[in-house]
């Protein structure tokens, strides 16, 4: 019975997943699809669909908790409160890229729907703001920047970035997110002009570990 009632759970939250795969597609070219173009979408019954989500504004709550769950465990994974704070800034923002690019209908809306999703999106938030502080702290940015207004421009960056993958000026950097995410950070810490004598870029912080596809060559 355990066995039988872990593969029917299992079989539940696949059917979930398939949903709100289809829809992000769908509803990224269609932001009007219904409920029933949903479903045909996912390739399953209509009634299936309206089982496990009572509305469309469900569905699209639901689409807006799972993409932002997935950045929170994003940017954990980067440990802003430990890294250092150039290398977790690196690392989260690869990891950002990724998930943005797979739910930007998801994504797209500020507040996001729902009590659950607007949480979740407050403390990524947070961690954000955290590392912005330590980069302050560790003189990555310019004595009296305001780490919120700095996360600004960063969030800024990064929506640009992947609605407008720079594949025309930085075609390396377009289909990988650890090229794209050091585009972004060089960026907002060094803007467009020639690099002058500063804090290291994160190729060359000595003494930490690098995100993958990075050396000190």
């Amino acid at each position: 019975m355990a066995t039988t009632g872990r593969r029917l759970r299992a079989d539940a939250e696949r059917s979930v997943r398939t949903i709100l795969e289809a829809a992000e597609r769908l509803l990224s070219e269609n932001p009007g699809a219904t409920m029933e173009q949903i479903a045909e979408a996912a390739g399953v019954a209509r009634t299936t669909v309206h089982r496990r989500f009572a509305s469309r504004e469900a569905l699209v709550e639901t689409m807006a908790t799972s993409a932002w769950q997935e950045i929170d465990d994003a940017v954990d994974a980067a440990r802003p409160y430990t890294a250092p704070p150039l290398v977790a800034m690196h690392q989260a923002t690869a990891n950002v890229v990724q998930i943005k690019s797979g739910w930007r209908f998801a994504l797209g809306t500020l507040p996001p729907p729902g009590e659950e999703a607007t949480r979740i999106h407050d403390e990524v938030m947070a961690k954000c703001d955290a590392v912005f502080a330590r980069a302050l702290e560790a003189g990555l940015l310019r004595p009296g920047t305001d780490p919120r207004w700095a996360r600004q421009v960063y969030l800024a960056l990064i929506s640009e970035a992947v609605h407008c993958a720079p594949a025309a000026a930085q075609p390396q950097a377009a289909d990988d997110p650890d090229a794209l995410a050091t585009l972004i950070i060089d960026t907002l810490l060094y803007g467009l002009a020639p690099r002058r004598p500063g804090p290291p870029a994160v190729q060359d912080t000595p003494g930490v570990d690098l995100p993958a596809g990075h050396d000190r060559s």
